[in-house]
């Protein structure tokens, strides 16, 4: 007998006072309690930021959708987001997400040529960008040949329409300014059905690709099962709950902790720049209960006196999830004894599944990033495929049950990482007699730094177009604070002599073309790279000297 199909359980979300039943998604909660707040911006001491109901929130995504579909946008079509974590973000996610459109957040940290790929890769007709990013967005747009009169800011970038003129004629005003009543029917767009974030993520060419899943037709208006399920499994679904977020939207898992955060009636708090003490100053405030964090952002709290930790309290937390890089154990152990055991650690990627565990367990299996979800298998596989035994280490796979991915425009790369209906982000590990699964290295040579993914062909690319650049390795060596840092290794052409002035100038006109977060901090350089006869790059043997003493 096969095992019954999961559904969202009848009582989770919030209570809906007219009919007696519960219900999720920002467009219900906003029609059940449009009052309830919804997001506050976390602003400074002197500067307290906005707030907006959930009411506001669903009106200003409604009128934003209608734009949209005045413009000729249609299920499975994309825009590009361009904007700092701010009320504007989400009312513009949510009104793609309601009328079946992908949603392409690019990283602020990106050039313009970098932002124009993505908005010509993704086949985006329609660019949303924050005035902070002006410089950036106006080269995006012009290079990826889109129509001014389809570009829209948040503020003022030279060459766009205000956004407000993307709502139509009988739009009310959005988030900071006098709002229509709570009371007002919203009008809703037509043919509402759910769309999808199309997030992107490097590949072993360096250029970015779109994470792009088949829309499932599902109604914008119920969380999904996968999402609520989700948050079950950290103990985070109940709509009492309040989610503070530190980091940048345009990462995956930021994004899904707010955006089902909010689904499911939770009040998030947003921060536009994280600060440690800042972090502590609006737990306290807000009582927050849960945030997804990165390693870096434990450490810089560490570093805070312990009289400025202990002004504020904590003790309205009861998970805060963690991924995205390695944590250091000392840094783990530290906060587990400042905290308590609210710490759950995740490993997974843009491609789904993954596997958890908590602070409690850690403490028994240190070193250990969990068992799979109950949505996800789990298999240790050699090159050809075959699964490994208990405490044998090989390639990590998973399926994420129900789901599938594609990297956009990019069938070789999406063929390469699936074996049957199983995917690899390319680590090796191993499965203890328990199920915890420990990782042991990457297999592709991507660099986490500060919890960012860094992928180093991009950078080799750019950094032989400089005449003295014969050839070039990046690769990351390790780091304090961010885990790893991003190293550059260069053969110089015939004709140029190694000096500090000659790598500076190397770096600055890099610098041109990549975002600063890639930029390598140190050049050393060699007489000739390690390349095998087929041309293959031996980095092991570059990166082994500037590792061994962190062994």
């Amino acid at each position: 007998m096969s095992a019954p199909t999961p559904t969202v359980p009848a009582d989770a979300g919030v209570l809906d006072p007219r009919t007696g039943k519960h219900v999720t998604s920002v467009y219900r909660i906003a029609e059940a309690q449009p009052d309830r707040p919804a997001v506050i911006e976390g602003g400074s001491d002197d500067a307290p930021g906005r707030r907006v109901t959930f009411g506001e929130l669903a009106g200003a995504a409604h009128r934003y959708a209608r734009g949209l579909q005045e413009l000729g946008l249609r299920t499975g079509d994309c825009i590009v987001l361009l904007a700092p974590n701010s009320i504007e973000f989400l009312e513009v996610y949510y009104a793609a997400l309601e009328i079946g459109l992908y949603v392409a957040p690019a990283n602020w940290h990106l050039t313009g040529p970098e932002v124009a790929y993505i908005l010509d890769n993704s086949g985006s007709t329609v660019f949303i960008a924050d005035e902070r990013f002006a410089d950036v967005a106006t080269v995006a747009a012009r290079e990826a040949g889109l129509d001014p009169a389809r570009c829209y800011a948040v503020g003022e970038v030279p060459g766009f329409r205000p956004l407000a003129e993307l709502a139509p004629g009988d739009s009310a005003p959005g988030a900071g300014s006098e709002a229509s009543s709570s009371s007002d029917t919203p009008v809703l767009p037509t043919d509402r059905t759910l769309g999808a974030p199309m997030l992107y993520t490097s590949g072993t060419t360096g250029r970015p690709k779109g994470v792009r899943r088949p829309l499932t037709g599902a109604s914008p208006d119920q969380v999904t099962v996968p999402n609520y399920y989700f948050f079950a499994s950290f103990n985070i679904h109940a709509p009492d709950n309040v989610h503070i977020c530190g980091s940048p939207l345009y990462h995956t898992a930021v994004l899904n902790f707010v955006t089902i955060s909010l689904n499911l009636g939770q009040l998030v708090v947003l921060m536009d720049k994280w600060t440690p003490e800042q972090m502590l100053r609006l737990i306290d405030e807000h009582g927050v209960t849960q945030s997804h964090m990165v390693p870096t952002q434990f450490s810089r709290l560490l570093e805070l006196p312990e009289d400025v930790r202990a002004k504020y309290d904590v003790s309205s937390l009861r998970t805060i999830v963690h991924g995205a890089a390695p944590c250091p154990q000392h840094v783990k152990q530290a906060m587990l004894d400042w905290w308590g055991p609210v710490l759950t650690e995740y490993y997974a990627g843009t491609e789904g599944g993954g596997c958890t565990i908590t602070g409690e367990e850690w403490l028994r299996k240190p070193g250990s990033v969990g068992r799979p979800w109950k949505t996800t298998t789990l298999k240790i596989l050699d090159d050809d495929g075959n699964e490994l035994p208990v405490g044998e280490v090989g390639n990590v796979y998973l399926q994420m049950h129900g789901s599938q991915f594609e990297y956009h425009q990019d069938a070789e790369k999406t063929a390469k990482t699936y074996v049957g209906e199983m995917f690899t982000m390319g680590d090796i590990g191993y499965v203890d007699e328990d199920g915890y699964l420990f990782l042991r290295d990457r297999k592709n040579d991507m660099i986490i730094s500060g919890g960012v993914n860094i992928y180093p062909a991009e950078i080799e690319s750019e950094m032989t177009r400089h005449p003295a650049v014969r050839d070039a390795a990046v690769f990351g060596i390790p780091h304090t604070d961010w885990g790893e840092e991003v190293k550059a290794v260069i053969e110089l052409a015939e004709g140029f002599e190694e000096s500090e002035e000659l790598k500076s100038e190397i770096l600055a006109d890099l610098s041109g073309r990549v975002a600063k977060f890639k930029l390598p901090r140190t050049i050393d350089v060699v007489d000739a790279l390690p390349r095998q006869a087929n041309g293959k790059l031996v980095k092991r043997t570059l990166k082994e000297p500037y590792w061994a003493d962190a062994r």
